[in-house]
């Protein structure tokens, strides 16, 4: 089987992250989600606004938020989703390639409880604070180390944790490591192949 071709989010490589991938599109977990289960959907051409994707790669981006939302929605036991896009700097984006958040909601137990709209605000934070996020990411280990057991050869992922080096004002919301990352966006994976 041949590798993957690494995956950017801007100039942030995610390949590890990613958990869904079509032909001008991906998915991946996000490093401090807002609800279980928050996740974004990216096109695979890095651009910053929605008018910048050709019809092929809109059309590719919103089958797969359509695809990637249904999958999630099943798999944290969702009855709706939220899903948005800051299509601009004006519009609270951050990060200068354009992506969807998947959020899956439940009508009992949400955490935003009976405040529906409080999910925005918590977004545009959630969006702020990425770009700072996904630089200290960047800058700590996540070589996979090299396992062999009864002969067979497998990678497993260096922990990364960005907790010391993240400045967020949500202290309740920490960063995760790159292992769990990886560990959700492998069980992830499994929902598509039962698909």
């Amino acid at each position: 089987m041949s590798p993957l071709s690494p995956l950017l989010f801007s100039t942030f490589e995610v390949t590890t992250q990613a958990f869904y991938r079509a032909s001008l599109s991906y998915a991946i977990v996000n490093l401090k989600p807002i609800a279980p289960g928050h996740v974004l959907v990216v096109p695979k051409r890095v651009v910053p606004r929605l008018t910048d994707l050709d019809d092929n790669e809109l059309t590719c981006l919103m089958s797969s938020v359509k695809r990637v939302g249904s999958v999630v929605e099943k798999a944290y036991g969702g009855d709706a989703l939220t899903i948005a896009c800051q299509d601009g700097k004006a519009a609270g984006q951050t990060v200068p390639h354009v992506h969807f958040h998947i959020i899956p909601r439940k009508l009992q137990g949400d955490r935003f409880g009976d405040n529906n709209d409080e999910i925005y605000p918590e977004l545009e934070r959630n969006e702020a604070a990425l770009p700072v996020g996904l630089q200290a990411a960047s800058k700590l280990p996540a070589t996979p180390r090299t396992v062999t057991t009864n002969g067979t050869t497998s990678h497993e992922a260096t922990p990364m944790t960005v907790t010391n080096s993240y400045v967020d004002a949500e202290p309740d919301r920490p960063p995760r490591t790159l292992l769990e990352m990886e560990t959700e966006a492998r069980w992830l994976e499994g929902f598509f192949a039962q698909a």
